[in-house]
């Protein structure tokens, strides 16, 4: 029997079913355990969580005559029925600048999540979903928020936390997708689900290999070439996955004019998932930081995929860059008024006219005040002519100038 209590109810030797609020409240990955230490009691009286399902079926019950008013007993299927009866509401959209604090957390958190699960699966051990699902929709609150601060902070990643958080940027960025497609609220959800599992085969995969900083051998990229299936075995034994997201993992490496792995799939053999999967996998690996190279210019990353004909669903990928924008947000650019400037935020109908802060002139070259542009209203007056490369011009971290963020390194000019 399942009965919800007050986390000051608690004791050692019950068994907790689920907490109640959203997974970020608490400190555990796991959402159902037997409490044994101490420790994890008080863990949980000092997070944000107030009460607790218990299955007292599997561990104490609450003392008889210390029961609160406030405990409430349902059955297990009593339990799911209300669960799935609770409606939500839309997040409002808000500013950049105020949902990049939210996601900021929201990452950290998924990153701490992701590692443990990875982990376990790297020992062998069963892969257990317990949070997936409320991290997908943390992931896609945020996404609806503002749609390009989740997603242009995940690629922020350094190089040693890259395949973490690459599936955290894969999740967020399958959500922009799928809802740029379309696609129902259920099908969003799936595709986020997707993205956050697509490359969990790589923990199959040594980690001499997975973090060589060069080249790969033949014989090491054949091995690494494997990560799709052992991913799928993984998700199978978990019984807990989709056949969509399970797919996704199999198949995101497969390209439309059938040169892909591991089955050589071509055209409309390959599923509409896996080939959201497939161009979402790709942007995220060549914009981030990896072991043997520096991540490529968002829109240089844009108009180079667009080059790679038979790679990717023209439809598919047309779609993607809607989502992200021809200049996606971070991209340094320079206006025919001879200022450079970083893209802040896509215009809702425009792709060539998005909000850039300009902070340097390319032909003095000296900085200037920052100043938020929008090219939307200066139609006529002022325009992007192209896109730069940071480290040509010898600026450093000129991520902080869009994301707010202090920077790692100083100044963003050398």
């Amino acid at each position: 029997m399942l009965k919800r209590i007050a986390v000051s109810e608690l004791c050692l030797g019950m068994y907790i079913h689920e907490f109640c609020g959203s997974w970020m409240d608490h400190p555990f990955w796991k959402g159902n355990f037997l409490l044994k230490t101490e420790r994890d009691l008080e863990r949980i009286r000092e997070s944000d969580v107030r009460e607790v399902w218990i299955d007292a079926g599997k561990g104490l019950d609450v003392a008889p005559g210390q029961v609160s008013a406030s405990v409430a007993e349902v059955s297990a299927e009593a339990e799911a029925r209300l669960l799935a009866a609770e409606s939500k509401t839309a997040p409002a959209r808000v500013s950049l600048e105020e949902e990049i604090a939210r996601a900021q957390k929201l990452c950290a958190r998924s990153k701490a999540a992701i590692v443990e699960m990875f982990s376990d699966a790297r020992m062998g051990q069963a892969v257990t979903l317990d949070h997936v699902a409320d991290m997908v929709n943390e992931i896609s609150d945020s996404v609806l928020r503002h749609p390009n601060a989740m997603i242009s902070l995940a690629r922020l990643k350094t190089s040693d936390e890259y395949t973490y958080m690459h599936s955290v940027a894969v999740c967020a960025l399958m959500i922009a997708l799928a809802r740029q497609l379309g696609m129902s609220g259920e099908q969003v959800h799936e595709a986020g689900m997707a993205g956050l599992l697509h490359d969990i085969g790589k923990m199959a995969i040594p980690d001499v290999i997975l973090n060589k900083p060069g080249k790969l051998t033949d014989n090491e990229f054949s091995t690494m070439r494997q990560h799709p299936e052992a991913g799928g075995r993984m998700l199978l034994e978990s019984r807990q996955i989709s056949a969509l997201a399970l797919d996704v993992c199999l198949h995101h490496h497969e390209k439309f004019d059938g040169t892909g792995y591991p089955h050589r799939l071509a055209g409309e053999q390959i599923s509409l998932f896996a080939r959201m999967g497939a161009v979402c996998d790709v942007y995220d690996a060549i914009t981030s930081d990896r072991p043997y190279k520096k991540g490529w210019d968002p829109a240089e990353s844009i108009r180079k995929m667009a080059e790679w004909k038979g790679h990717f669903d023209e439809r598919v990928f047309q779609a993607f860059v809607k989502s992200v924008g021809i200049y996606p947000v971070g991209a340094l650019v320079r206006l025919e008024s001879g200022r450079l400037g970083v893209v802040m935020e896509q215009h809702e109908r425009s792709l060539l006219t998005p909000r850039v802060k300009v902070f340097f002139s390319a032909r003095s070259k000296v900085p200037i005040t920052q100043e938020v542009v929008d090219l939307a209203k200066l139609v006529g007056r002022d325009k992007i002519v192209g896109r730069e490369c940071a480290e040509d011009w010898g600026f450093k971290n000129i991520e902080a100038l869009w994301s707010g963020l202090e920077a790692r390194n100083g100044s963003y000019h050398s």
